[in-house]
């Protein structure tokens, strides 16, 4: 049986911005109205943390509010008070349209629209507590979207493949030639930049007209049939990260920026900062070698900035 947990909140009828205002904050923290004045949410502690902040909220402007434990009574369904399937179904229509209209003339307003669909979806998952089958659904056609959208601002962007990640020993990588497509945008440039600074700080790279041109003996990256590339959901750097073991909460977050440049997901912040450099860059910087170069310079400052999150900049 599930816990819950109540809200029950009066405010002076003549405050109306107070009202609005608790209003949409339930709203958005995916509270259901068992009456008037009274909120019901699941008894988890996200949620009263919440719910909480709602009443302090409530009581600072001058109204009544309280928040109680309280108990499903028999023959209740408080659960399906939080179904979230006509939700995700919208969603699913709109992802639906997105995908009807992506063209490669038309990639970048794919991207636009992947990545606030991403952003409905995420904000509905947010308040989802009891997902099902609808949010694996929606969950899947956002991200088949996202990698349609990659396949089209990228002609040789690789497809996912589904093995296990393997765990590989770092000296056995030692001052050999890496290979990727020429070009490079974010994946293939973070990759190439983990590459030379926390796996084989001799390597090579080689740059490569197409996949096919990869010569023989050298260790390919972020291409159809690479020794790294996009397994499951990860990306290349992530496959990498976790390949030689090189997670730490800086290079997961840094990954997390990857990610969502190269296929979509959910954005950090730093992300549109991150874009715009890199962007601007390649679009300055015909040799490849020298946008490695540049690009490294804004890795290593982010890497820095992430090892020492709270410390003054």
């Amino acid at each position: 049986m599930n816990a819950w947990l109540a809200l029950i909140t009066s405010l002076p009828t003549e405050n109306a911005t107070a009202r609005m205002r608790a209003w949409r904050s339930l709203k958005g923290s995916g509270a259901a109205v068992l009456r008037d004045g009274v909120y019901l949410m699941p008894g988890r502690d996200a949620c009263r943390v919440r719910l909480d902040a709602v009443a302090a909220d409530i009581l600072a402007s001058g109204g009544s509010a309280l928040v109680l434990r309280v108990e499903e009574p028999e023959g209740s369904d408080f659960a399906g008070l939080f179904d979230r399937s006509r939700e995700y179904a919208d969603l699913l229509e709109e992802v639906a349209r997105a995908r009807d209209a992506l063209t490669r003339d038309a990639a970048a307003d794919g991207l636009k629209q992947a990545r606030r669909l991403r952003k409905v979806f995420s904000a509905l998952a947010d308040t989802d507590f009891f997902p099902g089958e609808a949010h694996r659904q929606a969950a899947a056609a956002v991200l088949e979207l996202e990698h349609r959208v990659a396949q089209l601002t990228s002609a040789d962007e690789p497809r996912p493949i589904e093995i296990p990640v393997p765990r590989l020993d770092i000296r056995q990588f030692q001052g050999q030639t890496w290979a990727t497509r020429a070009r490079p945008w974010v994946d293939r440039l973070a990759s190439a930049w983990l590459i030379r600074r926390f796996i084989d700080p001799a390597a090579r790279l080689l740059w490569l007209p197409t996949p096919a041109d990869c010569p023989a003996g050298a260790v390919g990256f972020d291409f159809d049939g690479a020794r790294f590339s996009h397994i499951g959901a990860r990306v290349t750097f992530e496959v990498l990260v976790a390949s030689f073991a090189l997670e730490s909460p800086a290079i997961n977050r840094l990954g997390g920026i990857v990610h969502f440049l190269d296929v979509g997901g959910v954005q950090p912040p730093e992300a549109a900062g991150i874009e715009s450099a890199l962007a601007g860059l390649r679009r300055i910087v015909a040799d490849d070698d020298q946008l490695l170069q540049l690009a490294s310079a804004i890795l290593d400052g982010l890497l820095a900035s992430f090892e020492n999150t709270g410390s003054t900049p």
